[in-house]
């Protein structure tokens, strides 16, 4: 009789299988985050070299990590020990990364200047180690938006390779990363900034004053951008300097909202943007993968969810339209309220910074990763009014398969009950559903997929309703 695994237990139900090369792409990895805490301490080493360290050491180090970790893995998705750990339970290491992202966002928004960025004079610390990049594109020391932005797009490009690496078998996974990892480096990273060096470096309106670089994300337009329509935005736009470019830019931004957004939406739902093209989404897909599993299923909080999204989407909608009266009228009252401390600043401190920053992304390891995207995002409730009730869109069920394993319900990240519907053979027509497939690749029976149909047939079933203490089935 063979001696048992002593690294088997009921507290550790998985064996440590991390060999020397998983070992050596870690330490690859950590000596890239090494060197951003070195830059933020103010250790003297070259920026150039410092930078291309930090960049190359994350995604090649990450690659390795996962390249390895999953090479001798079957390709059916699994997420074995996904509870034992301490970071995706809640635990320590989650509770101590939660706390870092969130002192992250927290700096990032208000307090800059300890990272190093200066209004005036030259950058120090972390920021600092960004301007030979940020010399490269725009020809200007590097901004604490522009540091962002390049962090944001390592994170969603390195976690990228893992995603892809670790669901390799699902094709819907691979072609949708791919799209993600795409439309951040080129849509939202490289192109803006290729611009901003090419029109837009210095440019000042006819009174000398200047008008700096403005965001020109095509994919990011009102209401996700909610300062879209602001007078200084509106005014870049129109500036010569920005020509062609900002009246291209403007329509197509309104095109976005009205037009396109719409019709992709009624044909494939809202994953064509929540989980292909967004920023928000790809990196919760990403960077956010580890955590899907802590988004809370219970009645309260798909209660909630409804009060939380609506009340955004109808303050974004005041505040705009505020903004847009003050704009055309110039004035900055309206009906004896001040535009910008009532309606602008309010919602650019709780909505823009405090909701979608620091709780949207710096709470991942404790709420899951579509806090933001299910309960504040604007964009996702109006293209979720639009797939609830005037999509093609839906998740179809057999529930003759389902064998209520729970994995689809678990894995949510949007805290749907999917098991519920699954074992009804129930279509799933959700506002929140945001299209990601994971429900459908981690079923082992093949029992949900995604699927476009005629509008008559979007549910075989009587839909639900949520009464004040359970939900039924309406008669």
């Amino acid at each position: 009789m063979s001696q048992a695994d002593p690294s088997l237990s009921i507290s550790n139900p998985h064996p440590d299988k991390t060999d020397a090369i998983q070992k050596a792409g870690l330490a690859l990895a950590g000596l890239g985050l090494l060197t951003f805490f070195l830059a933020w301490g103010n250790v003297p080493i070259p920026k150039a070299l410092g930078l291309a360290v930090a960049l190359g050491g994350i995604i090649i180090g990450t690659t390795i990590y996962s390249w390895r970790l999953y090479k001798n893995e079957p390709e059916g998705i699994k997420n074995n020990g996904v509870m034992f750990k301490s970071l995706t339970s809640r635990g320590v290491i989650g509770w101590t990364v939660g706390v870092i992202l969130t002192a992250f966002y927290v700096l990032l928004y208000w307090f800059p200047e300890y990272l190093g960025y200066k209004e005036s004079g030259a950058n120090e610390g972390f920021v600092a180690l960004f301007d030979p990049l940020s010399q490269f594109f725009k020809g200007k020391p590097a901004s604490q938006w522009f540091m962002y932005g390049t962090l944001y797009t390592l994170a969603i490009l390195s976690l990228g390779i893992k995603f892809l690496l670790k669901y390799r078998g699902n094709s819907y996974q691979i072609k949708r990363t791919l799209v993600v990892i795409a439309a951040q480096l080129f849509l939202a990273y490289l192109i803006p900034e290729i611009l901003a060096g090419l029109n837009y470096n210095d440019a000042t309106n006819a009174q000398g004053e200047y008008l700096g670089y403005y965001d020109t994300d095509i994919k990011n337009t009102w209401p996700l951008d909610y300062d879209y329509f602001y007078d200084w935005h509106l005014d870049a736009m129109q500036e010569e300097a920005y020509q062609p470019v900002g009246i291209l830019y403007l329509i197509i931004g309104i095109a976005m909202f009205l037009v396109f957004t719409p019709i992709l939406t009624y044909y494939l739902g809202k994953r064509w943007y929540c989980s292909w093209v967004c920023g928000c989404g790809g990196l919760a897909e990403t960077a956010g993968d580890p955590f899907r599993h802590l988004s809370s299923k219970k009645l309260s909080a798909w209660k909630l969810e409804r009060w939380l999204i609506h009340s955004v989407m109808i303050f974004v909608f005041v505040m705009t339209a505020a903004t847009i009266y003050g704009y055309f009228w110039n004035t900055g009252e309206v009906f004896g309220l001040n535009i910008y401390n009532n309606f602008q600043k309010p919602y650019g401190f709780l909505i823009g910074a405090t909701f979608s920053g620091v709780i949207g992304v710096g709470f991942y390891p404790m709420l899951g990763s579509r806090v933001w995207c299910r309960f504040g995002c604007p964009m996702a409730g109006y293209m979720g009014i639009i797939q609830r009730f005037k999509s093609k869109f839906r998740i179809t069920t057999n529930g003759g398969q389902c064998i209520s394993c729970g994995n689809c319900s678990t894995y949510c990240e949007q805290g749907i009950d999917v098991r519920w519907y699954a074992q009804r053979g129930q279509n799933i027509v959700r506002a929140s559903c945001v299209g990601c497939g994971i429900c459908s690749a981690v079923c082992p029976r093949g029992v949900l997929k995604l699927e476009n149909g005629p509008d008559e047939n979007r549910t075989e079933a009587p839909a639900i309703i949520v009464g004040n203490e359970s939900i039924e089935v309406a008669k």
